[in-house]
């Protein structure tokens, strides 16, 4: 074991978190849901939607035995979502494949519908205690000072050197300390903004420290402008306080969610509501509320909700992937024995309808 990995682990021991809820019980199933959930969320977000998706499906058959409608529900603010797609379908195969029971094989992991090399890496460290490299944002950071390594990240000529560091330095033993330690150690101590560089187990060893380089390591990403995209979303209410919702394509933006329906920008309302089946008789109250934006990786959505009364529906509206929704039962997690998945826009909006309706 390097100086670096002992350091680490002597500090693990001391220092390091032990408390967490897939730290209690490590089993792989449990480690793998809680590192697909820890991608590009913070601790602290996850531990109450692992908690709850703990109790929902509390292995890997009842995972792979749920509608996906209700594995998307208890994914619903977490974002995303392609990560609670991939956990439904992984799980699926490893009932089929694998008796209900995670491979323990890197390859076999990375074959897997969302687990990449990191993902298998610490599934084998942290639940089995067996030799597998992770490289996580957290350890792609203290790597990146510890090393004084350049360039950003997501190039792939950086990431492949920062590979290898990792690789170098993951011992053979004590391996789940370890990785656990190296986590911990970018989550509690070289953070991305004021590390504690004074309580470091490594300070003396790290190369960015030593050319006063921490601020500025690891590169950030190259700023571009994020393009704004404009949508308006219609939320159709009947008199039994049902909103209209359709279900997302599996791929894509909000894949398989349930959301109102999107029109272009400057779409007339009185024509999508005629396009959708409804006559000038059964059309009640439309009501334009005023555009917010939602930030996604690559772009930022302007949505304009357009609020809309119907006294009828037509019988064809459930077709093409839509359906009628309770109100309440949207917004209560135990409303409904069966419950949907929605983005985050969509609760937002359908919280503000029944805010309205509250206030009428």
């Amino acid at each position: 074991m390097s100086e670096f990995a002992a350091a680490l682990v002597r500090w693990q021991r001391q220092f390091g978190r032990k408390d967490l809820p897939w730290q209690l019980e490590p089993t792989p199933y449990r480690v793998w849901v809680s590192e697909i959930m820890l991608q590009q969320t913070q601790v602290v977000t996850v531990i109450d939607y692992y908690q709850r998706f703990m109790q929902a499906f509390p292995s890997v058959t009842a995972l792979a035995a749920a509608e996906l409608d209700d594995v998307l529900h208890h994914w619903t603010g977490l974002g995303y979502y392609a990560r609670g797609r991939n956990l439904h379908k992984s799980a699926q195969a490893i009932v089929e494949q694998y008796n209900g029971e995670l491979p323990t094989q890197q390859d076999e992991l990375e074959a897997l519908p969302g687990i990449g090399p990191s993902t298998a890496g610490a599934i084998r460290a942290l639940s089995q205690n067996q030799r597998g490299v992770i490289l996580d944002g957290n350890v792609k950071r203290v790597l990146a000072r510890h090393e004084a390594v350049h360039g950003f990240p997501g190039l792939r000529s950086v990431s492949q050197h920062l590979w290898e560091v990792a690789t170098t330095l993951t011992p053979e033993k004590n391996v789940a300390t370890y990785t656990q330690a190296i986590m911990d150690l970018g989550a509690m101590i070289c953070t991305r903004k004021q590390p504690k560089c004074g309580e470091c187990p490594v300070q003396t060893t790290c190369k960015g420290l030593a050319a006063n380089q921490v601020a500025t390591l690891p590169t950030p990403k190259p700023k571009q402008a994020k393009p704004s995209r404009s949508a308006k979303f219609f939320l159709i209410m009947n008199a039994a306080e049902e909103v209209l919702l359709e279900q997302r394509p599996p791929m894509g933006l909000w894949g398989g969610l349930w959301a109102p329906l999107q029109y272009p920008q400057d779409s007339d309302p009185l024509l999508v509501l005629a396009e959708l089946g409804f006559s000038e008789t059964q059309i009640g109250d439309i009501a334009t509320a005023a555009s917010f934006k939602h930030t996604f990786t690559h772009f930022h959505l302007i949505a304009t909700p357009v609020y809309v009364t119907v006294t009828k529906h037509p019988l064809m509206i459930a077709e093409h992937g839509r359906d009628w929704h309770s109100l309440h039962d949207l917004l209560s997690r135990n409303g409904a024995p069966r419950q949907i998945g929605l983005p985050k826009p969509a609760v937002m909006m359908l919280t503000d309808l029944a805010s309205r309706l509250n206030n009428d």
